[in-house]
């Protein structure tokens, strides 16, 4: 008994420390709350993806609208996924990681920037190619930081 309750407790701690240390911005599992982020590029829009097309990718579930967004999306995740993990832009201009919001999002020189919500959108987006920038200095540092 002893050591089913030791296993337990070390699975429940590597579970919590790798979900704090996430490169990717998830909740419960999944990236961008179940966002197409190949959508964001092809629409113009937030789209919600579906179970139908899902893919895991850098330790979090990837949902997508259509096939083709997913094929996409699996031949080159690194052109779709967000900058920072999907971190807030501006947070990481800070230098901490926060949540951010599927509608606060912006595409600048084809890369696709989420923010926590669309007053800080705001705020990021005056003098943005500065302040990403100072959050693609900041990001290694923090990437792995809970």
């Amino acid at each position: 008994m002893k050591n089913v309750v030791l296993s337990l407790f070390v699975a429940l701690t590597s579970l919590i420390t790798s979900a704090q240390k996430s490169e990717v911005f998830t909740k419960s599992g999944t990236a961008i709350s179940g966002y197409d982020p190949v959508a964001y590029f092809k629409e113009g829009h937030a789209t919600k993806g579906t179970v139908q097309f899902v893919y895991n990718w850098n330790g979090a579930d990837w949902y997508f609208s259509n096939q083709q967004n997913l094929d996409s999306f699996k031949t080159s995740p690194q052109k779709f996924a967000p900058q920072y993990g999907g971190y807030c832009a501006y947070g990481m201009y800070e230098g901490h990681k926060a949540p951010t919001d599927p509608d606060a999002w912006t595409i600048v020189n084809g890369k696709l920037y989420f923010n926590y919500n669309l007053k800080v959108r705001e705020l990021w987006r005056d003098k943005k190619e500065e302040k990403i920038e100072t959050a693609d200095k900041n990001w290694p540092a923090i990437k792995d930081k809970d």
